[in-house]
């Protein structure tokens, strides 16, 4: 393979020039061949030979024709639609949630499996529910493996992705610890080899979905914070798709310190911000103030019917609910003005279940507060608001590391590396996450 000065191979360059045009089209609507050059850099010779081969692989098809000045009418072309199919999963707080998506992102099929009892995070459980779920949105859609690129797990904790065997996922406050997740999904046998499992922190999902599709979109730089049971963020420091990834960094920012000896974290800590924000704290606030008994165990969406309880309450003038929607407000608006204060994000936007059903009530309040916390600069320049993707934003941001994958390749599906087996991974089927 010749090599160039620069060390890319001319399979490289290829590559390179394939995931370019992909993206250019994917992001930027249907163009004719004329617009790509000038949109990609690349030469009109290195466009018609890009798209004969990714339209004889099927990626590309044609969107009509436009009238040109005084010529032939040009041919728009766009991404194929059906060419191929995503899986994205959110392992979520009270259900694991798994959809399936065609190339262009729209909903095929979903399934739905609700954490029973209530934040039980038991690895075993939820490997079968993602196994299941997977088999239930094929079965559905009626499609085979064969155009799957791959499966998008968003969840909570910190992901290892650099480890021996797979990603490993270390989730102190759902107890896990350590957790090989990736080599336990393998080893379900639910897809073939070659089809990769591609895990990341649900903040970050939620993140590039919002900078992707949704209301980061066209900002540089941006906090996306994720607000349900727990709160979590994710730093965007770049929002621009056209490179094929985001870079984006989970923060865990739910166990800063707001209170020195304060209320006890469910991470085990005291003072953190996830205990006064967190809807679990909430709703425990609220109801040792005698405004609400705790959640009802028994219900698959106990914490949701109680939250949505709470702000009928709230809105309805009582005064126990509104004081702790209030404090949450001025509690989450103090965490959003260190954010300020360390990253001068140019947004801050705030999604996930608890985020969406509250944002409106307390988003005056929270940016009020994150405004009288932060210093001047910084805080004139960043705009606080509500994601626009709704609740299957880490659904939807999962699937885009598939997705983002396919660009860096060009468009061509490559099998994962095999794993080897390591001790301790049938253990932790059957342990507490």
């Amino acid at each position: 393979m010749t090599t160039g000065r620069s060390g890319r191979t001319v399979r490289d360059l290829r590559r390179g020039n394939r995931g370019a045009v992909l993206q250019k089209l994917y992001f930027g609507g249907p163009m004719s061949r004329q617009e790509l050059g000038p949109a990609t850099g690349l030469s009109s010779g290195s466009v018609s030979n890009v798209v004969g081969e990714l339209i004889a692989d099927g990626l590309l098809e044609e969107a009509g024709v436009v009238d040109s000045d005084g010529g032939r009418p040009r041919t728009l072309l766009r991404v194929s639609p059906g060419s191929a199919h995503l899986i994205g999963v959110d392992v979520g707080e009270t259900r694991v949630r798994v959809e399936l998506f065609d190339l262009t992102l729209t909903e095929l099929a979903r399934a739905e499996t609700p954490l029973l009892p209530r934040g039980c995070y038991d690895v075993g459980p939820i490997v079968d529910h993602i196994r299941s779920g997977i088999g239930a949105v094929l079965a559905q859609a009626g499609v085979g493996t064969d155009r799957l690129l791959g499966v998008g797990v968003g969840v909570p904790g910190i992901v290892d992705r650099e480890a021996p065997g797979g990603a490993v996922v270390h989730g102190q406050t759902i107890g896990w610890d350590a957790v090989p997740l990736e080599a336990l999904l393998r080893a379900t046998g639910a897809l073939p080899q070659e089809v990769p499992y591609l895990i990341d922190n649900g903040a970050r999902t939620l993140g590039q979905a919002e900078m992707w599709f949704g209301a980061g979109r066209g900002a540089r730089d941006a906090v996306v914070v994720l607000f349900g049971s727990g709160v979590g963020a994710s730093l965007i420091t770049d929002g621009s798709p056209e490179g094929g990834s985001t870079e984006g960094t989970p923060l865990e920012w739910g166990h800063l310190t707001v209170s020195v000896r304060g209320r006890r974290c469910r991470c085990g800590a005291r003072g953190c911000l996830e205990a006064y924000t967190g809807a679990e704290s909430l709703l425990a606030r609220w109801a040792e103030r005698g405004g609400g008994g705790p959640p009802d165990a028994a219900g698959p969406a106990d914490e949701e019917e109680a939250l949505a309880a709470l702000l009928a309450s709230a809105l309805a003038g009582d005064p126990v609910a509104r004081d702790v929607l209030d404090e949450t407000a001025e509690y989450l608006g103090a965490g959003l003005s260190d954010l300020i204060n360390l990253f001068r994000p140019e947004r801050i936007l705030i999604g996930g279940w608890a985020g969406l059903l509250l944002g409106p009530y307390v988003l005056p309040a929270v940016r009020e507060h994150a405004r009288r916390h932060a210093l001047r600069h910084p805080a004139a320049r960043v705009s606080i608001d509500l994601g626009s993707l709704g609740p299957d934003a880490v659904t939807v941001g999962a699937a885009t590391l598939p997705l983002s994958a396919f660009f860096t390749t060009g468009g061509r599906r490559t099998a994962p590396p095999a794993a080897p087996e390591q001790p301790g991974w049938r253990t932790a089927l059957t342990r507490r996450g």
